[in-house]
């Protein structure tokens, strides 16, 4: 049963989707699993594996949504009494401890533009595991002599391509092309998606066109809201190589829990600054 387990973690790291595995790690008494069994529980409810069946691995479901949600591990403690082994049809009344693990793969990076700050963004992302896509619709800047490390680039209409693409819940997005109409565009197209990221270059008062403009197409406020912008921590960059330290150290933060997304209305947040000269990329 835990092959079974084992060969779907695999496909899950490598596919960069989220999931927890949990394992019995401690057992005393009569329990309807032995020690080590397993069951990968995945972030839209499918699962692997079981760690017996029952209340108990319906609440260790749970427990491993949450786990996955916070990002952090934890031990579930199981006291097998006669009214539960009754009630989830199993013949046990020992103890069992479980520890959920969620795995972290490495996450996909869609970089909607490839100028001078996605060019160095790429760069130092893959170096810190994440898997990195470029969309642009120039091949003279989307192609793989300048993108060695990707694993895809989409030469292609930026609009209708994202338009079309299926771009997993799990997936950062940054927003970082040549110009306003473009980050209006992309903007457009992924403001209503549900992304574990999405970031948009650009000035303070760009930004605070662009947000309108959508605002004025009745593009919901908390879809505006979830948006990082202007994009990266605010450490002072100015180059192009020092805005994207900037983008991946925000990245960073997402990803272990130590930044989440805009909490203010969007029209009146405090926005972080990037050099007006970077709106033409």
């Amino acid at each position: 049963m835990n092959q079974e387990v084992f060969e779907a973690v695999v496909e899950a790291l490598a596919a960069g989707e989220p999931a927890a595995l949990v394992t019995i790690v401690k057992t005393q008494g009569s329990t309807p699993q032995r020690l080590g069994a397993k069951m990968l529980v995945y972030a839209d409810g499918r699962t692997v594996g079981t760690i017996g069946g029952g209340c108990y691995e319906n609440d260790a479901f749970w427990k491993a949504r949450e786990s996955l949600e916070r990002r952090e591990p934890l031990v579930a403690s199981y006291q097998l009494t006669d009214d539960l082994a009754e009630e989830s049809g199993l013949v046990c009344g020992g103890q069992m401890d479980v520890y959920i693990e969620p795995l972290e793969p490495a996450p996909p990076l869609y970089i909607i533009g490839a100028g001078h700050v996605a060019y160095h963004l790429a760069a130092i992302a893959t170096s810190v595991g994440f898997r990195i896509h470029v969309v642009d619709d120039r091949e003279k800047f989307a192609n793989a002599e300048r993108f060695p490390d990707a694993e895809a680039i989409v030469v292609d209409s930026i609009p209708e391509w994202l338009h079309h693409a299926d771009l997993p819940a799990y997936a950062y997005a940054v927003i970082v092309t040549r110009g306003h109409r473009h980050d209006l565009d992309a903007l457009r197209a992924l403001a209503a998606r549900d992304l574990r990221y999405l970031g948009l270059i650009g000035s303070r008062a760009k930004v605070s066109r662009v947000f309108e403009a959508l605002t004025d197409e009745s593009m919901p406020a908390e879809c505006l809201r979830r948006v990082h912008a202007p994009i990266g921590l605010d450490i002072g960059a100015v180059t192009p190589q020092e805005i994207a330290v900037s983008i991946l150290a925000e990245l960073i933060a997402v990803k272990y829990g130590k930044a989440g997304r805009g909490e203010a209305d969007a029209t009146v947040r405090s926005l972080r600054w990037t050099p007006k000269s970077l709106e033409t990329r």
